[in-house]
């Protein structure tokens, strides 16, 4: 299971940076302070893609936490990192559960730690921090999970940064009369208990996010993220297919056979080169006012 989750985490990683929203990374960048090493705390870290993505745009030294509870994502994280820093010319090193990367505008600390975050009860790794983040994780935790996630940043003053947590929009062309009900078994799938808290708040994520840390005292700002999937990204495209099917027929057995009629009108859209996926996703930031 963790191979193929490292799989699709690869294959994403490109569409994820692009959506990103710049604007709030910039906000937070000059949210935290300068001159002191940031400690920064990334929650479900998977492959570590969203330390790659921050890296380079956030004030110098850093030493991050990056946290899951795959050990096997965790190893493949200091491999892509080192894969990564060389690319660009930095210098990548691994000191067992450390790796260093070092290069004209990155020096970068990555502290691995495997752990389970269903309670979010471990106050302890986010004791210093100046920034927490995630990436695509938000619309998987339950309600009381937000809450808690807002109560923890608000504890040590941490600017808070999430992105890439689906809004519960997609649209797919060329159209199928099934979409629209496909969408919709699968925004109710999102909403299953993953393991984390209690049902997901899945679509509302975002929203309840919000609510958190402005109840806790936070100004907070949001941005769309959207994928735009074009044939390029055939390998993605077909990803999402195959699991908005399996979450559908999960909510529906008794339309399984409408559902893999639908998956295989997909496919074979991609399959031609004709494609194109929208998938609605949003980015929110979070800081304490000054003073």
């Amino acid at each position: 299971m963790d191979e193929g989750l490292s799989e699709w985490l690869r294959r994403r990683e490109s569409a994820d940076a692009f959506a990103r929203s710049t604007a709030l990374t910039e906000t937070v960048a000059q949210a935290l302070p300068v001159g002191e090493p940031l400690r920064i705390l990334d929650l479900a870290t998977g492959q570590g893609s969203n330390v790659r993505f921050l890296a380079e745009r956030l004030p110098v030294p850093q030493h991050w936490l990056a946290v899951d509870r795959s050990e096997v994502l965790l190893a493949a994280l200091h491999d892509e990192m080192a894969e990564w820093g060389t690319a660009r010319g930095y210098a990548a090193r691994r000191e067992g559960a450390l790796c260093r990367i070092r290069g004209t505008d990155v020096a970068c600390d990555v502290e691995t730690q495997r752990m389970d975050l269903g309670t979010l009860n471990q106050r302890e790794i986010f004791a210093g921090r100046h920034l927490v983040t995630a990436s695509a994780l938000l619309d998987l935790v339950s309600e009381s999970w937000l809450s808690a996630l807002a109560t923890r940043c608000r504890e040590v003053d941490a600017v808070a940064l999430f992105t890439i947590s689906y809004n519960g929009r997609s649209s797919c062309f060329p159209d199928e009369p099934e979409d629209a009900p496909i969408r919709d078994l699968m925004n109710q799938h999102q909403k299953t208990d993953k393991g984390l808290g209690g049902p997901a708040a899945g679509p509302d994520a975002v929203a309840c996010a919000q609510r958190c840390f402005e109840e806790a005292g936070y100004q907070v700002r949001r941005r769309l993220s959207n994928w735009i999937l074009t044939p390029a990204h055939a390998d993605v495209q077909r990803t999402l297919i195959d699991g908005w099917a399996e979450a559908a027929r999960e909510m529906a057995p008794g339309r399984a056979r409408l559902v893999e009629a639908w998956r295989v009108r997909r496919l074979s859209h991609v399959d031609a080169g004709r494609s194109h996926v929208t998938v609605g996703h949003d980015d929110l930031a979070a800081w304490l006012p000054h003073g």
